[in-house]
């Protein structure tokens, strides 16, 4: 079984945000950071898209070949 991924954004400077993929156990606790960006955004749109991506990458690695 696979384990939830959330995507998180946090502003810890003001205009600077960075997306975090965080990895839970199978009942969404204790979380562990999966991945993070390696720079801040200028906006929150541009750390959510940019988020978006690294999940969908990760699901991609993740998936077994052939399975859909």
């Amino acid at each position: 079984m696979t384990h939830p991924i959330e995507l998180t954004i946090e502003e810890p400077l003001p205009g600077a945000y960075v997306w975090q993929l965080l990895e839970t156990d199978d009942q969404g606790t204790h979380p562990r950071v999966l991945r993070t960006a390696f720079e801040p955004a200028e906006s929150y749109e541009l750390a959510l898209s940019s988020g978006q991506r690294a999940l969908q990458s990760e699901i991609r690695h993740r998936t077994p070949p052939g399975a859909s």
